[in-house]
């Protein structure tokens, strides 16, 4: 973005968001203008990237032309008018993200239009391709690839930490990206960053995935679908998604998976409600892929409740190494052995599940995370309790006896980022009950752990002000709660790329 006095503006006839060349000797930029006011008549204020591509420094002199929006700007015009995008004009469209050609209004407009219309399965197809064909790929030689990925929604869910050694001590290829977190109080990449540096670059990446078989690495860090992360600045304060589909499986094909698991956590508590909801994103997720050329497989899994015990990066990082260790909850455990089976068998193997549970159980699968983690620069000998997590903490107490009825994943996932998660990751919660346990009165039902005092203090305001876990007897406690009047904060829906 560059800023023009008003005045100047004017003379060279463009207005606020409009666009202007900038040539300086051989190199040039197109930039998106900004309007001020008292300027300087001879001068143009540009922005840090500008000046970088140009090379150009305070009082040297550039070159400044109007020219017209670029094709791609029409072709959004088309789509909100109801057009079916080409894949010319998606790739168009996506260039121009990446380049800085769209201004964010622009690209709202897509957003928003493809949220309210939808997108056809040709088009996701497109843009996943596109999204590829503007970044950078790995190509590691080798096949099968194996990867998976979580559409998230459920607090704790730090099975890849136990599927990608698992998979890899299978002596199978993953090279395993992720996020940090959106709106969760701790993303995959946040979990990992407590045993191993995770912003690995491309090369790097491909060196640990050949060494070891399989890594864990922040995505954000790899040019791999540039275009996703602009597009997700955008959807952001818009709490809308439909590029979710061509998001994830550009991510897969940039890394050259050839078979992919999706696990699509279900229920009440989760970002998918219902089995059927589930199968149609399931559906579109899987035809995308082979259009690709990739194997997928999509599994429903339980999400009514978060799973383990912990959530928060570093909570969730020691649960995770005692799981892989052997003293894990069994749901975590249940979870990604049923996920790496799934994709062991995804590859030819008979038993998944059974040849997943014996690399646990002979202690493969840790030998191999620590072989990961020692490649990725962290250390191979780290214990649970050498993972430090906030000295600050309250423990909160069931007002009642009865069986624990359900947990509310969404206030818990609040509670946490509350706390302090996923910046302060020593920050999160840790449960004491999950579904089903009975207690008695003044029995534990979660601590919450902050590093900060005052933050401590906000988290327990919410749980005085909410049910994050509800206790009582099934047969009785028809009424559940009141809704309060006033004002109610707006919920973002993001699925987890």
């Amino acid at each position: 973005m560059v800023v023009l006095d008003d005045e100047i503006a004017k003379e060279l006839g463009v207005g606020a968001l409009d666009r202007v060349l900038l040539k300086r000797d051989e190199r040039e930029i197109v930039a998106i203008v900004n309007i001020g006011r008292r300027l300087p008549l001879d001068a143009i204020a540009v922005y840090d990237e500008v000046a970088k591509v140009l090379d150009v420094r305070e009082g040297e002199y550039v070159e400044v032309k109007p020219v017209e929006s670029p094709k791609s700007s029409g072709y959004i015009k088309d789509k909100i008018r109801g057009t079916r995008l080409r894949y010319n004009e998606v790739l168009e469209i996506i260039k121009d993200i990446v380049e800085g050609r769209l201004s964010d209004v622009e690209i709202a407009a897509l957003v928003t239009t493809l949220h309210h219309q939808g997108m056809s399965l040709d088009e996701a197809y497109y843009f996943a391709k596109a999204m590829v064909e503007t970044g950078e790929r790995l190509d590691l030689g080798v096949k099968p690839v194996l990867d998976k990925h979580s559409l998230g929604g459920v607090p704790g869910d730090k099975t890849t930490i136990l599927v990608v050694p698992i998979i890899a001590s299978l002596g199978f290829y993953i090279p395993k990206t992720s996020s940090r977190a959106i709106t969760s109080p701790a993303g995959t990449a946040d979990r990992v960053e407590a045993l191993a540096p995770v912003d690995l670059d491309i090369e790097e990446m491909k060196k640990v995935v050949l060494k070891t078989g399989g890594c864990m690495v922040w995505g954000g860090a790899l040019h791999l679908a540039p275009a996703d992360d602009i597009i997700i600045r955008v959807e952001y304060p818009l709490s809308i998604d439909p590029f979710f589909t061509p998001s994830i499986m550009a991510k897969k094909y940039a890394v050259g998976a050839t078979h992919v698991i999706i696990d699509i956590p279900t229920g009440r508590g989760a970002k998918v409600k219902t089995i059927e909801e589930a199968r149609k994103i399931g559906r579109d997720l899987i035809e995308v892929g082979r259009r690709l050329g990739m194997i997928l497989q999509c599994a429903v899994t339980y999400g009514e409740e978060p799973i383990g015990y912990a959530i928060g990066p570093n909570l969730e990082a020691r649960e995770a190494l005692k799981a892989i260790m052997g003293r894990g909850p069994t749901d975590l455990i249940n979870k990604a052995v049923s996920l790496a089976g799934t994709l062991l068998e995804m590859v030819g193997k008979e038993n998944g599940k059974y040849l997943a549970w014996e690399s646990l159980r002979l202690g493969k699968a840790e030998r191999k995370l620590r072989e990961i983690i020692e490649a990725q620069g962290g250390d191979p000998k780290i214990k649970p309790e050498d993972i430090p997590i906030g000295d600050k903490k309250v423990v909160i107490r069931s007002q009642k006896k009865g069986r624990v009825l359900w947990i509310n994943n969404a206030i818990i996932a609040r509670i946490a980022r509350i706390a302090g998660a996923p910046k302060d990751k020593g920050a999160g919660v840790r449960l004491y009950v999950k579904i089903g346990d009975h207690v008695k009165e003044g029995d534990p039902l979660f601590e919450i752990r902050a590093e900060v005092g005052y933050k401590l203090q906000a988290a327990e305001e919410i749980v005085e002000t909410s049910i994050p876990i509800n206790v009582g007897k099934l047969e009785e406690e028809m009424l559940i709660t009141k809704i309060p009047v006033g004002t109610f904060e707006q919920r973002l829906f993001l699925i987890e790329r």
